[in-house]
């Protein structure tokens, strides 16, 4: 079923993915998501994980446009 999933035309870009993990993140820790993502990089720098190290910080991306984004609407 996954396989099937990820050949559908509507299945997200990768870009959509990292967007929707920063929801996600954000959604779930609130004011601590840029710490929550923070650490997990740290981890993953460890670990010596490249690949994982470039998600998250493309998340990190995400998660402080989310961040800046909301801070312009409530005026702050």
């Amino acid at each position: 079923m996954r396989e099937e999933w990820t050949k559908r035309s509507d299945a997200m870009s990768p870009q959509e993915h990292v967007w929707a993990c920063a929801l996600a993140i954000e959604r779930q820790h609130s004011t601590r998501a840029a710490v929550v993502v923070a650490e997990r990089i740290g981890a993953l720098a460890l670990a010596g994980d490249r690949e994982g190290i470039a998600m998250w910080k493309a998340i990190a991306a995400c998660l402080d446009e989310l961040i800046k984004a909301q801070n312009e609407t409530q005026g702050h």
